[in-house]
């Protein structure tokens, strides 16, 4: 006969039971959050998300920012009928704005008000600038997240020691780190083919998507021997992980990287360059 009175422990209760005795070390609680996995006392979601969550606290801007050459800007002195394009163009919500040089950031461009223009020819673009908030490299991430949260606020200016603009961060690249990619309504659709054609002659590809089935697709013949994915071949290329927009050229195609986060690669757009181009 079951006793009721002694009720079944809950999730909470149970992982605070394994972690009753207080870890001496870093490394020692994610022994103990891995021993609570194994143990189906959380699931492979939560988990990552606590280790993300551990590995913000130890990083800095500098490590996820968008660096400066690959900033999506707009120059406040281009007329409107070059600026809308290229917002249509990136879709991003939101740009830095400066004045004739990457380092005169002046203030951020929020997309949505560009629809103004649409209406009166005589805005001035200068008074839609929202102000920017600037930040040093060295920040942590977790406070750079306290604060994007306090202030409400979704982009910064990364600045180096010298006060030169070095990059831009998001609050989504932030948070990626803790949950992964965060796709939207701009992103890569996961469950459309490996490999789409674009309109410009270019191609989106999946990182996943195996080398056999590129080579097929696109004439290519790149070796599965040592890798299995295009986005393994492209990792090792650069040597390292690359960040969104980073470019290299293997074997005649040029790689950009669309997607990806601090762990792994997620789109590419591939393009044919002429022949000796």
């Amino acid at each position: 006969m079951n006793d009721d009175s002694h009720p079944k422990p809950t999730l909470l209760e149970r992982l605070t039971a394994w972690l009753t005795r207080e870890p001496d070390s870093r490394e020692e609680l994610l022994a103990l959050l891995h021993a609570a996995y194994d143990r189906d006392l959380l699931d492979a979601d939560a988990l990552s998300m606590i280790e993300g969550v551990m590995q913000v606290s130890e990083m800095q801007v500098r490590e996820i920012m968008i660096p400066r050459a690959q900033m999506d800007v707009v120059d406040i002195n281009d007329p409107p009928d070059k600026i809308l394009p290229f917002v249509i163009d990136t879709a991003h919500s939101r740009f830095p704005a400066v004045d004739g040089d990457r380092d005169q950031v002046i203030g951020i461009l929020l997309a949505k008000d560009l629809l103004r223009l649409c209406l009166d020819e005589e805005v001035d673009l200068r008074e839609m600038l929202r102000p920017a908030v600037f930040v040093p490299e060295s920040k942590r991430l977790n406070v750079l997240l306290r604060e994007f949260r306090a202030a409400r606020n979704h982009i910064a200016i990364v600045v180096d020691e010298y006060g030169g603009v070095a990059g831009l961060v998001t609050i989504e690249d932030v948070l990626e780190q803790i949950v992964g990619d965060i796709a939207d309504e701009y992103d890569y659709d996961e469950a459309e083919a490996n490999i789409l054609g674009e309109p410009d002659g270019s191609f989106r590809v999946k990182a996943t998507t195996e080398i056999g089935d590129f080579n097929l697709a696109l004439g290519a013949h790149f070796s599965d021997q040592e890798f299995d994915t295009v986005g393994g071949l492209v990792t090792h290329a650069f040597g390292r992980l690359p960040k969104r927009g980073e470019r290299i050229v293997i074997e005649g195609l040029e790689f950009e990287v669309l997607r990806g986060d601090s762990r792994r690669l997620h789109t590419l757009r591939v393009r044919r360059l002429p022949a000796g181009g």
